[in-house]
């Protein structure tokens, strides 16, 4: 099954469930709305997993960005909200890397190409971000490098 199928389903199922599947249903809407808007506005052709992955994962990381400002706004009531649609979006995403995970990632990275100073950034997330891609947010990555190029 396909991940956009997966979606239809898991929305007739919170469909169902009414009161119960409330914010898992309006997540899942936001999210098949993406999806189509992209098709719409891309290609005009059905979206593969790893375009859909993409989207969630872009959805995703707009939520972490917006508990940042909540928390910074004292809005502890959206931060709350935001958590629980991540929480929502999180198992339609491949498993996340862990930091230790990432780190040895890097570390590979880096003596493939040579890397030795932070002038090779480049080099270092050109070889690390299609390994990583959908796997790993990608300001942890970009911290990542960054610490162990000035190491």
């Amino acid at each position: 099954m396909s991940l956009k199928e997966q979606l239809t389903e898991d929305m007739k199922t919170a469909m169902k469930a009414k009161e119960a599947g409330k914010q898992r249903l309006a997540v899942i809407r936001m999210v098949r709305s993406a999806i189509r808007q992209q098709e719409i506005d891309g290609t005009k052709k059905a979206l593969e997993d790893d375009d859909v992955i993409a989207i969630i994962g872009k959805e995703v990381k707009m939520r972490r960005d917006s508990i940042e400002e909540f928390k910074k706004g004292g809005r502890e009531d959206l931060v709350t909200q935001t958590e629980a649609e991540i929480a929502v979006l999180m198992p339609y995403l491949p498993q996340q890397l862990s930091e230790g995970e990432v780190r040895v990632l890097v570390k590979e990275a880096m003596e493939k190409s040579g890397a030795s100073s932070p002038k090779d950034m480049g080099k270092v997330m050109g070889q690390l971000m299609p390994k990583v891609k959908g796997r790993a947010d990608g300001k942890l990555v970009n911290t990542i490098v960054r610490e162990m190029l000035n190491a």
